[in-house]
This record gives structure tokens, sequence and C-alpha cells, in this order.
């Protein structure tokens, strides 16, 4: 670098501090502060999202978390928010509902419990936030709309929020429900976000109606494209973008969310960021797989991926606290890019760049406009408060797409004057603070990535598994299949999986008219299924096994495969599809409710065969589509069936 020509100092790896011209910007307190920040959370659930994560052993299930949620070491996460499950299928599966009818009430159901005490265990003071994707059928009693009976709606999500302090010791501190039903049980410290959504209609409603403006803390939105409207700005409420990202992990995705948590507060004045999802732990080849903050899908081995989200998050999230204000003094670079600053108000600062390219940071949604970034020479003057500042630790990232040599969350030397100024290249994100105990925490590497067993067996005894109520690796695409014991059966079936959802779900996803639960290996095409099955419903049970189920998620009602039924009235079917639509073969089988079957599938290339208690009961070609996909266990209709003895081959 000729350094008369460029007026510029190299201090450090693509750090360049210099005293010579170039576009100014002022960071200056004097005439006062910007907004407060609120924090940067992952969402877990919406649905299913962290399914595989309980299933990892140890030491790498707490690494992960760490990771996600230890102070000063990964992401540093300030904000957890869970779904409050409601047995329906909410996008990559189902999560169950502390209250599968209007009867019942269970404290540990699922993981999202678990999850949030481990969030609290690392850090006390993160934010937890609950949001119900859906609902039990008896909540809508009857219809698939859960407000048209708002007290009983309400009921059901504050029975969630005391269950959680009186069972976990878990505070939660925001919701979207009703101010008066809150009020009523005691939970005045719990504030309401609403609605969860698009900007409107909920900010002319706020603006127009004083009650729900006195009962509405903020205004939180989906996927805003780091815009928001006037009038939500108008309402003086807390802005969030309590759910954003949903963007494959990779650099790009990286840079979508650098460009993001910046830009949200400097376009849309939004205090707090939320990606969907926290964790990538579902099958990859589930929707949106891989759109996680980092991921972890792979239980059996061990194996899971630190992404670019995490050390870009925690370029903001390791030097600021929920509390600290923004500048007002903050924005756009000339030739691209933004910058935030914040403040503790007691004299630091933490100083935000990116410089994300157009083609380096699209998101999945919403559409990313066209516009340039190029490099540039920026120069930061230090004013009011600030000007004392006389040095500053840096860290920095650098996408790199031409030679794949990434750099992420780097120290480099510290600046060392009140104003600097900084050479910026595209694809960057800098950290400029007086917070000095900033750590790009570290674990040995995990075990290699590996493909699900071919030989898997569960006999579903959770003695060994006290504190979740699912089977590992199944991932419930409809329906809630859970551990039982069964009081009545002291013998080789006191320890099963039932499947419990006896209605319809409430839900905005379609679930199927069956309930379903996936596992295993998508790229499976050869292999032998075995299951002992036990139907409790004596005029309409019908339960299945399957092999090549080829679709889950929110298209699970067009789900194909080789699925093998047997049903109470006796009879059997061979279908190529969840919906029974395309029948191979159908007859006589002799089976009927309340007693133990084994039922057997075998697939090799284009021939199947299917066997009751060890005899074949059908044998033949079945078509070629699909080629490949996971097992499954399910039955055709909502209703209590029973599962034992689960044991797959596969061949190839």
């Amino acid at each position: 670098m000729n350094i008369g020509n460029q007026c510029c100092l190299f201090w450090g790896i693509f750090l360049h501090i210099s005293v010579c011209l170039g576009e100014d910007y002022d960071l200056d307190d004097k005439t006062g502060l910007g907004r407060s920040f609120d924090g940067i959370g992952g969402l877990s659930g919406g649905g299913a999202t962290s399914r595989l994560l309980v299933s990892y052993a140890e030491p790498y299930r707490s690494q992960i978390l760490d990771y996600l949620f230890r102070p000063k070491f990964g992401a540093s996460l300030q904000i957890l928010k869970v779904e409050i499950g409601g047995d329906a299928q909410t996008t990559d599966g189902t999560e169950p509902s502390h209250m599968h009818y209007e009867d019942d009430e269970n404290y540990f159901r699922g993981y999202e419990w678990w999850l949030m005490r481990e969030a609290k265990k690392r850090n006390p003071n993160i934010t937890l936030i609950g949001l119900p994707w859906a609902f039990p059928g008896w909540v809508g009693n009857g219809e698939n709309w859960p407000y048209s009976f708002p007290d009983i709606t309400a009921s059901y999500v504050v029975l969630w929020i005391l269950g959680a302090k009186q069972y976990h010791d878990l505070d939660i501190d925001y919701v979207g429900l009703l101010r008066y039903t809150l009020d009523k049980r005691g939970l005045e410290r719990v504030k309401i976000i609403a609605s969860d959504n698009l900007w409107e209609p909920i900010t002319s409603v706020v603006f127009a109606d004083k009650v729900l403006q006195d009962a509405v803390e903020i205004l939180g939105v989906h996927y805003p494209g780091t815009n928001t409207v006037p009038k939500a700005l108008k309402t003086g409420k807390k802005l969030w973008s309590s759910e954003d990202y949903s963007t494959f992990n990779n650099n790009v995705g990286g840079g979508c969310w650098a460009r993001i948590l910046n830009q949200n507060y400097v376009n849309g004045k939004m205090t707090a960021t939320i990606s969907w999802n926290l964790v990538s732990s579902y099958y990859d080849d589930l929707p949106f797989g891989r759109d996680g903050l980092m991921t972890a899908n792979e239980p059996w081995s061990g194996n899971y991926v630190v992404e670019s989200p995490i050390w870009i998050t925690a370029h903001t999230t390791q030097f600021t606290e929920p509390g600290w204000m923004y500048l007002q003094t903050v924005g756009h670079f000339t030739h691209g890019g933004s910058y935030v600053a914040l403040t503790d108000e007691r004299g630091n600062l933490t100083i935000i760049t990116e410089t994300m390219t157009h083609d380096h940071s699209v998101c999945i949604r919403p559409p990313l406009l066209p516009y340039n970034v190029t490099a540039q020479n920026v120069t930061f003057h230090l004013k009011g408060t600030f000007a004392s500042i006389i040095e500053l630790q840096v860290w920095h990232s650098k996408f790199d797409f031409k030679t794949n040599k990434t750099v992420l969350f780097q120290n480099l030397r510290p600046v060392i004057k009140g104003s600097f100024s900084i050479e910026l290249d595209v694809d960057e994100v800098y950290t400029f603070t007086t917070v000095r105990n900033g750590h790009r925490g570290n674990y040995p590497d995990p075990p290699p990535s590996a493909p699900f067993p071919k030989s898997y067996k569960d006999d579903f005894d959770f003695s060994g598994n006290p504190y979740f109520s699912e089977a590992p690796n199944f991932a419930d695409q409809t329906g809630v299949f859970e551990y039982f014991t069964n009081l009545t059966d002291p013998g080789p079936h006191n320890s099963t999986l039932r499947q419990v959802v006896t209605q319809r779900p409430v839900t905005w996803v379609a679930d199927a008219d069956q309930t379903i639960s996936v596992i295993g290996d998508y790229k499976w095409h050869d292999l032998m299924v075995s299951c002992d099955i036990y139907m409790e419903d004596v005029h309409t049970g019908g339960v299945f096994i399957a092999v090549r189920v080829d679709k889950g998620g929110g298209v699970i009602r067009s789900t194909r495969g080789i699925f093998f039924w047997v049903y109470a009235d006796g009879t059997y079917k061979v279908t190529n599809d969840l919906r029974g639509m395309t029948v191979l073969a159908e007859g006589l089988s002799g089976t009927r409710a309340r007693v133990w079957y084994t039922l057997t599938l075998t697939v090799k290339g284009n021939y199947a065969s299917a066997d009751l208690n060890g005899y074949p009961l059908w044998k033949n070609a079945v078509l070629w589509e699909p080629r490949h996909g996971w097992v499954a266990i399910g039955t055709s209709s909502f209703e209590l069936a029973q599962f034992d003895n689960f044991a797959i081959e596969a061949l190839a």
C-alpha cells in the first residue's frame, strides 16, 4: 500500500486507521439519545424446530446451548421466544400442548420448558416470550379459529404462564393475550406483544383504541424488511421485529442477518430482532432446512455446526445489554452499508458497522430491492460524552465469497484515537467498543457428520430419558406421539409410544387428516421396518407403518410413500400416499382393537411385502415414486393408538 497516496496506516488484518479525509460521521449524545435497545433473540418453535436438540448426548448438547445462550461466548442471546405447543403442525412439526383436552393439564410435555430453563441457567437476565401458533381442538369448540371464545383461549395461555412459574420457576415476560385476563390472574408483570403479524391492521387499531393502546406494550411484526410505517412510530410504542431471518444459514444467510440487525433500527426503529429459528434441529429435508442461527440436526452422530449467524449476533450481543440506548446519530454510509451506536449512559459506547452487498445478504423474505455498496473510507468523530474515549476494542468479520477465506468475529488491535478513520471493504462487519471482555468461545470439534444409523431400534422404555415426553429422533408431523406407561399391562408392553391427539387441532397449517411421525434418513430406499401396534378405538381404529415418506411440514397432506395399514374392522390396505387415495392392495387381516400385533414392511427396488405377526399378508410390485424418504408411523385419524418395539434395517 502506498502510504503517501492513501494517507493510511495499516494496523492488523483488514484494519486501516488513518487521519486522511473521507466521509465523516458524528457520534454524539449532546442532542439526546434514540430508543432503548431490547435485545436480539432466537425462536424455538413455529414449529418443532428444536426437536432433535434434546436427543443429543452430553457434552455436545450443553456445548450447543453455550454457543446460543452463554454470555461472552457465542451468540449470547438476550431473548428466547418459544412456541406454546398446540398439538398441531406449525411448519416443521407439531409441539405438544400442556392441555390436550379441556380437563387435562401437564407442564412437563415437550422440550420448551427444558430449553427455557437451560437458557436461564446460562443467562438469568434473558427475556422469555411465549406465543401459540396453534391450539388443541377443544379451544376452538369445533371451529378452526381460536378467538370465537376469547375467555377460553386467554385462560388456556394464562395456565401455561402459571405452569411455567409453578413447575419450572420461569417468569414469562411477554405474550400475545388480553390484558384483563392477565391482570385478573395476578400477572401484571407480563407484557403484551401485538400482533406478531404485519404492521397493519394492528397499528391503526392501537392508534384508534385507547384501551388497546394502554394494554399493548410492543408492536411486534414478522419479516418487516427493515421498514416500519409512520403510524407505528406515532403510537410511541416499542417496535420489534418479533420474527425475522428464516434464511439458509450459509454465509449469505450470515450477511442477511448482519444487514437486518443494523437496519431494523436504522430504517425501522425496531429495538429487538428475533430469528426464526433459534437452531436448525430438525431434519434437513423438512421445509426451511438449516434456517437457524446454527445447525444441530444429527444427535445420533453428535455433529453440529456453529454457523456464521452465531458470530454475527455476537458483534452486537457481546457488547450491549437490553436497556442500552441507541444514539440518534445512526444511519447509512454514503457508499452503502449502515452503522448503529449504543451506550449504557455510563461511559460505554459500542458501534456496529456492516457493508453487506445486495447479493450477499438476501433474506428469504421480503424481496430485497437493488442497492450498491462499494469500498469506502469513513471517519467517526466521537463527540459529547464520548469525546474523552481514548481506546475502542475492535472485532471484525469478513465474508469472502471468492476464495472462501471468510473470517468471523476476529479480535483486532484497538483504535487508540478519540476520532478514527477506517477503510471499509464490502461484506464486512465491525464492532468498535469500550467493552473489553468480548470472547470468541470455542470447544473441541464435535464428532464428524454421519448418516442416520442403518440399524435402529427403540422399545420406548423412557426410564433412561425422564425429562422428555417424546421418543428420540421421531419428528411428529400431525398428532403427538408421547411416552406412555400402561398401568393395566405389567407385561412386555407396559412402556409404549402413544398417539394422544383425538380431535383435529385449531391450526393455520394444513394438518393431515391422519397422524404421522417420521424418522430416519431421507435418502433411504431399500429397507425393512417393523413395529408392534395396538389400536384403542374399537370402531374406527387404524394404524400404519411406512417407508419412502417424501414430505413433511406444511405440505404433509400431500405426502407419498409406501404405507401399510391395518384396521380394527379386520382389514388391511397398502397405499402409495398418506391420504389413502392410491391403493396398491387391500384385503382381510383379521385385526381388531385392543390386541397387540407386529407389522413388518419390507421394500427393495420396486417390490414390497407386508407381514402381520410374521406371516406374509401381501407381496407385489409397487410404484417407483417416491424412490426414497423417511420411515413413519401413524394412525388413520385423530385417535388413541400405541406403538412398541420399533425397528429399522436399512439396506440402501
